[in-house]
This record gives structure tokens, C-alpha cells and sequence, in this order.
């Protein structure tokens, strides 16, 4: 995927990128209809991404200088094939930067990567009622995982479960 002709990479993040991504998780949160749920600050992502023994990574891509989107994803791992997937935590482009193919270049990414490493998929969640993003994945073959569903603990439930004997 050949990005477009303005000064524009795709890249590993590096620290430095850290607020913009922060930037784009508060961006993405309220998005999502959650604009207050962001706890995560920059020394803490700047930790868990560049820390002593990272386990999530990102990609981002910058144009002329400046982050349009990010791509955050750590290693998942399947019984059944015996081998690490990739799970994609959150993708986002900016708004004004939709439509270059930033997130189609996001994703193949991390499709080079689990191919390059033997990794048997890339798979993430996606909202319901997010339609727009639902036609991108399928126009890439994605398909939803129709007879799954995804379960949570948190919050209070965690704790409560988390401590019973």
C-alpha cells in the first residue's frame, strides 16, 4: 500500500509520539460515546510502550511531522494453532485525514507482521452500531466472528470476583 505523495511515513511510534497517541486514545474515546473514560496518562503508555519488557506495541503514521493515526496492538496466542496472533487494541486517523489510506496501511502493517512472523491472524473488536468502520474491515476481508461474543469483568465486579475465596 503506497501511502500518499505528501511527506508521509508509517512507523513504529517512538516515545516522543507518546501525547500524540494519548491524544488520539482521548479522540478515539469520545468517538466511541465514552469521552470521559481515559485514565491513562503519558508517562504510563510512555512506560508500558518503551518500558524494560514492552508488551504492547504501536504504529503510527505521521505526515509532514505530525501523527494522523495510530495503530496499538499486543500479542495474542491460539491453543488451537499454537502460534501468537496479533490483537489490535485501537486504530485511529484523525478525521481530517480519513480517506488516504492510513488505516488500510495501519492494518496491512500489522498483516506484514504476522506473516513475516508466522503469526496465525490479526483479529480486534469493533463497536456494533460502528458501521462505517464495519464496511472498511469487510472491504479488506475481514469477517465478523458471528458466534462469538466478547465478555468482561471490571470495575467492581473484577475486584469482588478477584477476591472471592
Amino acid at each position: 500500500m503506497s501511502l500518499p505523495l505528501v511527506s508521509t511515513r508509517l512507523r513504529p511510534a517512538q516515545p516522543q509520539d507518546v501525547p500524540a497517541i494519548l491524544e488520539l486514545i482521548h479522540d478515539l474515546a469520545a468517538y466511541e460515546r465514552e469521552p470521559d473514560a481515559v485514565k491513562n496518562t503519558v508517562p504510563v503508555l510512555t512506560g508500558q510502550l518503551f518500558g524494560e519488557h514492552p508488551a504492547i506495541f504501536a504504529h503510527v503514521v505521521e505526515e509532514e511531522g505530525t501523527v494522523m493515526g495510530f495503530a496499538l496492538w499486543f500479542l495474542n496466542y491460539s491453543t488451537w494453532e499454537g502460534t501468537h496472533g496479533i490483537y489490535l487494541e485501537d486504530l485511529y486517523v484523525r478525521p481530517e485525514a480519513r480517506g488516504r489510506g492510513y488505516g488500510k496501511a495501519l492494518l496491512q502493517e500489522l498483516a506484514r507482521i504476522a506473516v513475516d512472523r508466522g503469526y496465525a491472524r490479526v483479529e480486534w473488536s469493533v463497536l456494533k452500531w460502528n458501521e462505517p468502520s464495519i464496511g472498511f474491515y469487510r472491504s479488506l476481508g475481514a469477517a465478523a466472528m458471528e458466534e462469538w461474543d466478547t465478555f468482561r469483568l471490571t470495575g467492581p465486579s473484577l475486584a469482588a470476583f478477584g477476591a472471592a475465596e
